[in-house]
């Protein structure tokens, strides 16, 4: 199908009048600096005083005469003329001079492009190299009696059941669950704050504002102590915080002297726990590792250089069943698996590479057989088996969500109460048109075959959600879009949509004071849910579409 172009009529043409009093002042300045031209260059004055005097009377010729400018569409991405690239309504139309946004391959465009509804791109699976050998042994007596031979049925939380609107100052940037009281959320933002709200009592809520002075990039909770939070921020430091009082100390900071430069201001990204020996593990954006003992709160031994020299590492993941086994994923477009027992400078097991930077890489949280990792040139990838051949992936999924700037990096998550370890969630970036509404659903899909299970959305969330994150005992989903916090749960019957209670939907920030006009907003994010929008008198409508074999992405 050859690629759409926007087609409107043609621009009118300007006419614009020469103005006499600015062509006479123009024409002094240009024979003042002929004169001095004159001047320097020592050319005859009779010559020069010939041409200026041809040039005067063509100027006063065409004093009067106007200029006719004619406007032509330009295309924003390409410069090239005759189409444009842009919204129409709710639909997004990209340059067809450009690979498609999607799938990034040449000759066709995001509207045309053949996996927004294929069920599954990619590689057929890797098999095992050997049938032998002791990692094989290992994986069937430890690991394969954790995965059941049956795949239980997905339930899918599709309807809003309550929300905190404007709830941060800053995007939200982190969310996790309470590990033992199941309606406790804590959530982290772009300004550092940490956010801890009881859903189910919805009210009840608190932001600490004291914790962090930059971005919140990752948190994790104490196994010793669960109301203690651990948190890795963008300005270098590692804190545990009391989820009780608020207060927090610091265990790592790594800018003891302040500001001194882009170039030398470390931050930290990666975050997780080896709950077996009690360490904490951080990485920044030099690539480098720290451990830190959870029991004494201080750094043992030297930072490791885990990935490529003075490059981000995004995200840290210990197995779940064998601790010591550690996966990290970076800006130098690769995903490693490391043994903490032996680490050091180009040690990893295995080098998982990719074509872009890599968002998020994650074990399975049932076995830790499979992994899971989601990269900026729209593709989920999935190795069946750590066993196995890991130089290509089992699948390659295409999906949306390479962006740009100013938004949380989508990461492909798996629901924790899968003991199929077959579906994940993972918010979408290039908008649907939804009866005229442009809409970024949240999709649930089975990595198994690469089908989109569900995909959910509410008409008055109007922003991205790239953060969700899945209860890992109840069937509840808890989004951060923008700077608000949506619950979600399962609706039974699609068809009957009871009248939703208000008192379940908290506006927080300038709305509490002022319900008149637009509401301003400071956080340089997009915002959604207008005081308007929500009454007593209207209700929540929310859609949820199910496929059965097509995707769209």
């Amino acid at each position: 199908m050859a690629p759409q172009t926007r087609r409107g009529p043609s621009f009118p043409k300007i006419v614009i009048e020469r103005d006499s009093d600015t062509e006479d002042s123009s024409e002094e300045d240009e024979e003042d600096f002929d004169v001095e031209v004159q001047k320097l260059a020592g050319e005859a004055a009779d010559e020069e005083q010939a041409e200026e005097k041809d040039e005067a009377s063509t100027s006063t010729k065409r004093k009067r005469e106007p200029i006719t400018i004619s406007l032509k569409r330009v295309c924003k991405v390409c410069k090239q003329s005759g189409h444009e690239a842009g919204f129409r309504g709710a639909t997004y139309i990209d340059c067809p001079m450009k690979p498609c946004f999607l799938c990034k391959l040449p000759g066709h465009t995001t509207m045309t492009c053949p996996h927004r509804v294929a069920t599954e791109f990619g590689v057929s699976p890797a098999p095992l190299k050997t049938s032998h050998n002791s990692l094989k042994y290992l994986f069937d007596r430890q690991l394969r009696c954790h995965v059941p031979k049956m795949k239980p049925a997905f339930v899918i939380p599709n309807k809003v059941n309550c929300a905190v609107i404007r709830y941060h100052s800053r995007r939200v940037t982190c969310l996790e669950f309470h590990p033992t009281k199941n309606n406790i959320l804590i959530s982290g933002d772009k300004k550092g704050q940490l956010g801890v709200w009881d859903y189910e009592k919805v009210h009840e809520r608190i932001v600490y504002g004291n914790i962090h002075s930059c971005i919140l990039n990752n948190m994790k909770f104490n196994p010793f102590n669960d109301g203690t939070v651990y948190g890795a921020s963008s300005d270098g430091t590692v804190s545990s915080t009391d989820l009780e009082t608020g207060i927090s100390s610091s265990l790592v900071n790594l800018n003891p002297a302040g500001w001194q430069g882009p170039s030398n201001w470390k931050m930290l990204y990666g975050l997780d726990l080896n709950s077996e020996k009690g360490i904490l593990l951080a990485a920044d954006n030099f690539g480098l590792l720290y451990m830190i003992d959870a029991r004494s709160n201080n750094v043992t031994g030297k930072p490791i250089l885990i990935h490529k020299k003075r490059s981000k590492v995004t995200g840290l993941h210990c197995h779940p069943r064998q601790p010591d086994l550690l996966l990290s994923c970076g800006n130098d477009h690769f995903a490693r698996i490391w043994d903490i027992r032996r680490l050091e400078d180009g040690s990893s097991i295995y080098n998982l590479q990719h074509k872009r930077v890599v968002n998020s890489a994650y074990f399975s949280p049932q076995s830790g057989s499979k992994i899971l990792t989601t990269s900026q040139d729209n593709r989920i990838r999935v190795w069946d088996s750590i066993f196995g051949d890991l130089d290509t992936p089992s699948r390659e999924i295409v999906h949306s969500h390479d962006f740009n700037r100013h938004l949380t990096p989508f990461r492909a998550e798996w629901d924790p109460k899968d003991i199929s370890e077959s579906l994940v969630v993972v918010g979408r970036y290039i908008s649907e048109n939804f009866n005229g509404v442009a809409l970024h659903p949240i999709d649930f899909i089975d990595i198994t075959n690469g089908q989109l299970v569900a995909e959910v959305m509410d008409p008055n969330i109007m922003t991205i959600t790239p953060v969700n994150k899945l209860h890992p005992r109840d069937d509840v989903l808890a989004s951060g879009s923008s700077r608000s916090i949506f619950i979600w749960k399962p609706q039974e019957n699609a068809e009957l949509e009871p009248r939703e209670d208000v008192s379940r939907i908290i506006i927080c920030g300038k709305a509490e004071k002022s319900r008149k006009g637009k509401l301003d907003d400071d956080s340089g994010d997009d915002d959604m849910f207008d005081s308007k929008k929500i009454s007593k008198t209207k209700k929540i409508h929310v859609k949820s579409k199910v496929h059965g074999g097509k995707r769209k992405c």
